[in-house]
This record gives structure tokens, C-alpha cells and sequence, in this order.
């Protein structure tokens, strides 16, 4: 199999941000997942902080993974990929200066793009999951992310949930990652159509639209004439994974496999996210 140089892959995933199309992520969290979705003609990847969290800790997407340890499975990936791989780089680890050490990392890791959100995390005991940072450290984290990388190629892309502030204020972050630099904004939260209509309206750069199980709601053509380039499906392969894993441990054991149990279920169960709130309401509940 023919792996393909970081410099290839950016060039690549450079084609894509500047394509009329948009294209749909293949969620690989692993080599082989990588290699299969390459296989299959996807043409681009995603290795989302959740599923490594998954795959790397067995623990829930509640910023405990560390940077070295989604670098180490990212660069697993890296050296066998024949797809341009985003890497979701959550909140860049920490502030500016751990945004500068997350972008050398991962650009050494061979991914071609990776996105920055502006998602206060760890989020804070019983406060929305969606809070945010200001505007002006997002942009800060923004440049510094710039000031790190070596290779222009690699594509900085600034995330935001547009479900969690007003229209005006999505407009105004879009905005000013745009002017910051950022080679694209990546969006969740998006409700509808003409909501994404309105945020795209005076936008320059590529879009990346994280849509989480509702990809199918979107018309491919109409939402690639407002400038998105990239869908982001959700884990669906990940979860499928852990099912198939579970249920087949289970006939091995010889127990009933039609349990019922979802793969959202099961990853909570393994995860041990019960267990994590607890000590979060032990420890994080009460402050003097």
C-alpha cells in the first residue's frame, strides 16, 4: 500500500477547501480505520478528541485526554494514511502558548488540518458545555497557531458553536477568525438552512459544517453553494465498532447478543461517564 507524504496530503486537502463541492468525513480513529476509509474512496478524514478519548483512555469526551496522548494516535494514523486527516484539537490544550506547542505536534503527526475551537474547556461543573472563551483570546489562540506552524500547507481552521450565542454574535467570531487568518471556520450548532445561510452571507473562507447524525437533513449541492467543503458525520464507524466488539464477545461467552443496548449506551457503561460525574459532583459540586 502506497502512503502518501504529509506535503501530498495537505496539497490534497488544500484541493478540497478550494473545490465547488462538498465532501463528507470518514470518522478513523485508528490505522486500519484510515486505511479502510481511504479504500473506500473517502476523501478526507477526521480523528475526532472524543474517539480518542474512547480508544485511547476508554474514558468520556470531558477533556482528559492529553495532548501527547492524542499526538501519539494521531501519528499512528499519520504514518499509514492514504487521506488527508483533520485532527480535532478541541481548544488547543490549554492557552496560546499550548495552542503553539498543540500545532508543532500535530503537524509533525502528518495531519493535514486541524481545528481550533473557542470552547471554554474543561467545562466548568454544571455550566453549558458550550460555553465560550472571548473573542479576543480565540483570535489570540488564532495567531499563535500561525506563529507555530512550518508548513503553510497545514490548514488552521477556527470552530465555533453557532447554537450557543446569538446570530449577531456567530457573525461577529466568524468574522473575526476570518480576519485573524484562519483557513477556514468549521460551525456546529447550526439549526437550520437559513441559519447557515446567514452566517455564511459575507464569509470568505471554506466551511466546514459538524452536523452529528443530521448529515442526511443537508442538501450536498445547496449547502456547497454557501462554501461547504467539509461534513462531519459524526463517529458512526467508532460506536458501530464498540458495538460489534460487544456483541461479539457476547456469543463467544455464549449470551444473548439482541440485549437491546445502543451504542451510546454501551460506550457510557465503558466509559465509565457515571462514574466521572460523580467524582465531579464530589469534588467540582461544592465550592467554598
Amino acid at each position: 500500500m502506497h502512503n502518501a507524504s504529509p506535503l501530498e496530503l495537505r496539497e490534497r486537502f488544500r484541493g478540497l477547501l478550494a473545490s465547488p463541492m462538498s465532501f463528507r468525513t470518514a470518522s478513523v480513529f485508528d490505522p486500519l480505520s484510515a486505511r479502510i476509509a481511504a479504500d473506500l474512496g473517502f476523501e478526507v478524514g477526521i480523528l475526532g478528541g472524543s474517539v480518542a478519548s474512547l480508544h485511547v483512555l476508554g474514558a468520556p469526551d470531558i477533556a482528559l485526554l492529553t495532548l501527547s496522548e492524542f499526538v501519539e494516535q494521531a501519528t499512528r494514523i499519520g504514518r499509514v494514511a492514504r487521506l488527508p486527516v483533520i485532527a480535532d484539537a478541541d481548544h488547543g490544550y490549554g492557552n496560546a502558548l499550548n495552542v503553539m506547542r498543540c500545532v508543532a505536534e500535530l503537524e509533525r503527526a502528518g495531519v493535514a488540518a486541524l481545528t481550533l475551537e473557542d470552547t471554554l474547556l474543561p467545562a466548568r461543573f454544571e455550566e453549558p458545555l458550550s460555553e465560550l472563551i472571548s473573542v479576543e483570546e480565540a483570535v489570540g489562540k488564532l495567531r499563535a497557531a500561525q506563529r507555530a506552524r512550518k508548513d503553510p500547507g497545514l490548514a488552521l481552521i477556527a470552530r465555533t458553536h453557532a447554537g450557543a450565542q446569538s446570530l449577531t454574535q456567530v457573525v461577529q467570531r466568524t468574522r473575526a477568525y476570518q480576519d485573524a487568518g484562519a483557513d477556514g471556520i468549521c460551525l456546529m450548532g447550526v439549526r437550520d438552512f437559513e441559519h447557515l445561510e446567514t452566517i455564511a452571507d459575507g464569509l470568505r473562507l471554506p466551511l466546514m459544517l459538524v452536523s452529528y447524525g443530521s448529515a442526511q437533513q443537508w442538501d450536498e449541492q445547496r449547502v456547497a453553494r454557501l462554501g461547504v467543503r467539509i461534513m462531519v458525520d459524526g463517529h458512526a464507524a467508532c460506536f458501530a465498532a464498540i458495538k460489534a466488539t460487544y456483541d461479539t464477545l457476547r456469543a463467544q461467552r455464549g449470551l444473548a447478543t439482541d440485549t437491546g443496548l445502543k451504542p451510546s449506551e454501551l460506550v457510557a457503561r465503558y466509559s465509565g461517564a457515571e462514574e466521572y460525574l460523580g467524582w465531579a459532583r464530589e469534588f467540582m459540586g461544592v465550592i467554598a
